[in-house]
């Protein structure tokens, strides 16, 4: 055992490394590039008839969008409750700290709050089902994501709930220090 000044001792902590809470429904998929010495390829998801290939859940492709946050961009919460609306994110360039949060009544995981570094230089999917609220931070260089959903935006009624950007703490933004 080292011994430290004493001034250090009673300040020191250790940190911890616990498991991501699991959120019912919510799953990640890492993708993989294909690398070469001029560039990359990967592979983002294969088709049949609308329906992703090859994941835990089913999810039929309704819409395709692109959105993209300025560095230290706060966009939350969102919750989609008027219809079922799941989505698949994947961060494509940049970095996003997502926040998921199971608001499902009578889910077995209810009130969970799991976080995801997601970023374009390890990619991955991630599904979001209906009831489960998410927002994001972009990091320093701002994000650019790619987000597959089963149902279209419809601008007449939109199905887009908000819930306020500290509703499950104003703490869950701040930068880790430690």
């Amino acid at each position: 055992m080292i011994k430290l000044l004493s001034e250090l001792e009673a300040v020191q902590t250790f940190e911890t490394y616990p498991s991501a809470p699991e959120i019912d429904g919510v799953w990640v998929h890492p993708l993989r590039k294909n690398r070469s010495e001029n560039g990359w390829f990967m592979e983002y998801m294969r088709l049949e008839k609308g329906n992703m290939q090859n994941t835990p859940s089913p999810l039929e492709i309704r819409q395709v969008s692109v959105s993209y946050a300025d560095a230290g961009r706060i966009n939350a919460f969102h919750i989609h409750t008027k219809l079922e609306q799941n989505e698949i994110w994947t961060i494509i360039a940049g970095q996003l700290m997502v926040w998921l949060v199971d608001c499902r009544a009578g889910s077995r995981t209810a009130g969970v709050k799991r976080k995801l570094v997601l970023s374009g230089e390890q990619p991955m999917q991630i599904y979001i089902p209906a009831g489960v609220a998410h927002g994001y931070q972009a990091g320093s260089q701002g994000a650019t994501l790619l987000y597959c959903m089963d149902q279209q935006f419809n601008l007449a009624d939109p199905n887009e709930g908000r819930l306020p950007w500290n509703q499950f703490g104003a703490d869950l933004w701040e930068e880790n220090r430690g």
